[in-house]
């Protein structure tokens, strides 16, 4: 049964989510396999959607969905390790309020520890800006924080609409645009 993103406003997406402990207990394995059925049901719904994070689906723990090449389906307590000196400005969308974006700052990269389901550790380390500013996303889900805390500049929050109808004007407000 597929799990309903939390809209924003929900009280369990500013609370920080548990450790996993035990990567083969069934309930962590349940909870997985709902985490990747939300992310395909939000993304076959919006055409959007890289990852999810479990507390946007109510799932107290640190466990990420990925859609990524190269990375596992479900990462559990991912620990940034490094980040860049570097920051640039993005629009973050998220799919707990999907007819919304956010100008936020991000680490131009980072490094990640995190484990699979297998319980296997490793490191993604100097990620690319495209899984950096993502990671940093999905992880702030984790610590119950979401983009509007951290939002930055003025008019940092636009409706999807609004956007996509000066995706131009919105470009030139921010140092990386990947909704070109």
């Amino acid at each position: 049964m597929t799990r309903e993103v939390l809209r924003v406003g929900a009280p369990s997406l500013s609370r920080v989510a548990a450790d996993v402990v035990d990567v083969n207990d069934p309930a962590v394995r349940r909870d997985a396999a709902d985490l990747c059925e939300a992310l395909a049901a939000f993304r076959a719904a919006h055409g959007f959607g890289r990852a999810i994070a479990a507390p946007q689906i109510g799932i107290d723990r640190r466990m990420i969905a990925l859609a990524v090449p190269g990375w596992s389906d479900v990462i559990v307590n991912p620990e940034i390790v490094w980040m860049s000196d570097a920051r640039v400005t993005l629009w973050d969308d998220c799919m707990c309020f999907p007819e919304t974006l956010v100008r936020v700052a991000r680490y131009a990269s980072i490094s990640v520890r995190c484990w699979d389901l297998s319980g296997d550790v490793y490191m993604k380390a100097k990620l690319p800006l495209a899984q950096a500013e993502l990671l940093q996303h999905e992880i702030d889900h984790l610590d119950g924080k979401l983009s509007f805390d951290r939002a930055v500049g003025e008019n940092a929050v636009v409706s999807r609409r609004v956007f996509d109808a000066d995706r131009e004007t919105f470009a030139r407000q921010v140092d990386y645009f990947p909704q070109r």
